[in-house]
């Protein structure tokens, strides 16, 4: 019992800002703060959030207020619903509901341990969808910290006081100008400008979260922007030394956000959001599950469109009854959409339980038109999109030239393998390693695009320093779309019907790894794809002074498995783009006197098998 003379403890003063009484502090940076208050006349608690600067005079604070409401008018379930805009002893403020959630400063101090990657980028998704609903409005946020984005107990994330934390009642006033003239240049540039600086404090939002702990030590995120290129030196990259494990994808995503170099970040919050959402869709399916991410537009616009004069080749088919099938084969493959098609009707499930049930998967284009007749040619036909589907001329170039990249290592290919692999099965394993390439360049154009620019060298920091490589592609992808493009051509050739010998093979040999001697037939065609897919990506994509060198360490890297030399490689390229111009597919290196094709049966049993012909 206490005693009696001692007093009881007085509760600790309610400090008052106008009809609020403020309870907590939220959060502070050096353009806001945030506070939990108490309403007394609405009954209710709310969060303050007010600019540490205060408007100089009333044209500023006019300025500011027509900003905030501005903001507060848009209305996106992502964005934190306004119930006042005031002004308290000449300090502006808005206020939002607290049943609309905690903040996520809250949440991680009260998860000590951290949060897991695919409940943090859940959060950064919908955050950055209200972002980019407010920047398509030019509206920005303008100080995009933890204690402005709330969760609720549903999960729903709502980003708070979008335009609170305005500059100087300058800058505020020179925006209330330029609203005036909505083409200006200067408004269009200012406008990118603040949305770009959202997007970067975005980044190292989620840097905070995954990692548990700011960027560079300091929680206000503006500061952390200070310090970044081009104004400071800083950079920033999610350490390696982090208890709850990060996924590839997901780290790559948060490292492109807050990279070095401006041009490499994202520049839109709805691009870093499809990011995000790729890789969390794809991390919830099954196997197989990327899928998911192409199948719509699968079903809608096809794998592929057709080459232009697909229906006369197709046409002039159906009239030559008498032709080879061999022949008939040659003039498919020159279609890169129909001889998909064809691989794709020949090895559903419905066919392999039917007609080629305990053969394997069919893997030449001679096979399925047997199989499928010269009508099944024709439906296969009319099923692709005409030429070049729903993509602009920009974007139908360079699927056009990805294509003939793909092509080209085909045709090295054949002429990499060892005497007594059939070429057209050669030809297909080379070219569906790159299906993944494929999909996204048809399916996703501008985030192809986007995967380019990142692979590019980064120029030199300081002068006199060497250029710094740009992203791999497995990388960049895992930036632009939050999951690698070969999963998703893997994912493609699953859904296709190609068991898992098949997708072994048109699985590229990881780079940087040393290349070991095959161990089965399905090994020798993965090897000799790899090296020419390799060396065409050496030719097409390394600087010109750098391609000799690119073809030696290629040569060196399969020296042992394919017995090839850089002079080797050369003439394969050479041989292959003669093969390009509608010639004959180009021999072996070391061909015998005659060339024996790969069975049908399978790839087991073919060195018995190889002098039978097919």
């Amino acid at each position: 019992m206490s005693d009696p003379q001692t007093p009881a403890a007085k509760p600790a003063p309610t400090r008052a800002f106008g009809r609020y009484q403020l309870r907590q502090l939220l959060g502070k940076s050096d353009r806001s703060m945030v506070w939990l208050a108490h309403d007394p006349r609405a009954g209710q608690d709310v969060m303050l959030t007010l600019p540490r600067v205060q408007p100089a005079d009333a044209a500023g604070l006019e300025a500011w207020m027509g900003e905030v409401r501005l903001a507060a008018r848009l209305n996106h379930p992502n964005l934190a619903h306004v119930i006042d805009i005031g002004v308290q002893d000449h300090w502006p403020y808005v206020s939002v509901d607290r049943a609309l959630g905690t903040t996520l400063a809250e949440r991680l101090a009260a998860a000590p341990g951290g949060t897991g990657a695919n409940e943090v980028a859940g959060w950064m998704i919908q955050a950055l969808e209200g972002l980019a609903f407010a920047h398509e409005a030019n509206v920005s946020h303008g100080d995009l910290q933890l204690h402005h984005i709330l969760v609720s107990e549903q999960g729903t994330v709502r980003v708070m006081a979008l335009a609170v934390a305005g500059q100087a009642e300058t800058a505020a006033a020179d925006r209330a100008h330029d609203r005036a003239m909505p083409m200006d240049p200067s408004l269009l540039r200012a406008a990118r400008q603040a949305a770009e600086r959202d997007v970067l404090a975005a980044g190292l939002v989620l840097h905070h979260l995954l990692a548990n702990q700011p960027a560079l030590d300091e929680a206000d995120t503006s500061r952390v922007i200070d310090r970044l290129p081009p104004q400071g030196r800083e950079i920033v990259r999610l350490p390696w030394s982090i208890p709850r494990p990060i996924p590839e994808a997901v780290r790559a995503i948060a490292n492109r956000a807050t990279e070095r170099q401006e041009r490499q970040r994202y520049h839109s919050a709805r691009t870093m959001a499809r990011a995000l959402a790729g890789w969390r869709e794809a991390d919830a399916q099954d196997s197989g599950g990327a899928i998911a991410l192409l199948i719509d537009r699968m079903r809608s616009i096809g794998h592929l469109p057709a080459s232009p004069g697909v229906a006369q080749r197709v046409a002039r088919l159906a009239m030559a009854e008498g032709q080879r099938t061999d022949e008939i084969a040659q003039q498919i493959l020159q279609d890169m959409a129909l001889s998909f098609e064809l691989l794709r009707a020949v090895n559903s499930a419905q066919v392999q339980g039917t007609q080629v049930s305990g053969n394997g998967p069919v893997l030449t284009i001679r096979r399925a038109v047997a199989l499928v007749g010269l009508k099944g040619v024709r439906n296969a036909a009319a099923a692709l999109r005409a030429w070049p589907g729903p993509l602009s001329e920009t974007h139908a170039a360079a699927l056009q030239k990805l294509m003939d990249r793909v092509r080209l290592a085909g045709h090295a290919a054949q002429v990499l393998r060892p005497a007594g692999y059939d070429p057209e099965v050669v030809y297909l394993i080379a070219t569906l390693q790159n299906l993944g390439r494929l999909m996204v360049q048809y399916h996703f154009p501008d985030e192809a695009e986007q995967i380019r620019q990142l692979m590019l060298p980064l120029p030199p920091s300081e002068p006199g320093e060497a250029e710094q490589p740009g992203m791999s592609e497995e990388g960049a992808s895992f930036a632009v779309l939050g999951i690698d493009s070969e999963l998703l051509g893997a994912a493609v050739a699953r859904h296709w019907g190609l068991n898992d010998e098949v997708l072994h093979m048109i699985r590229r040999l990881p780079a940087g790894r040393p290349v070991r001697s095959a161990d089965s037939d399905g090994d020798v065609l993965r090897i000799a794809g790899s090296a020419a897919n390799e060396a065409v990506d050496a030719v097409t994509l390394s600087p010109p002074a750098k391609v000799g060198s690119a073809l030696a360490a290629i040569a060196q890297r399969y020296a042992r498995p394919l017995e090839v030399t850089a002079r080797d490689i050369g003439e394969a390229l050479q041989l292959a783009r003669q093969a390009m111009n509608g010639g004959p597919p180009p021999p072996s290196r070391r061909a015998g006197p005659e060339e024996s094709p790969l069975p049908e049966g399978g790839l087991r049993g073919l060195a018995a098998s190889r002098s039978r012909p097919q």
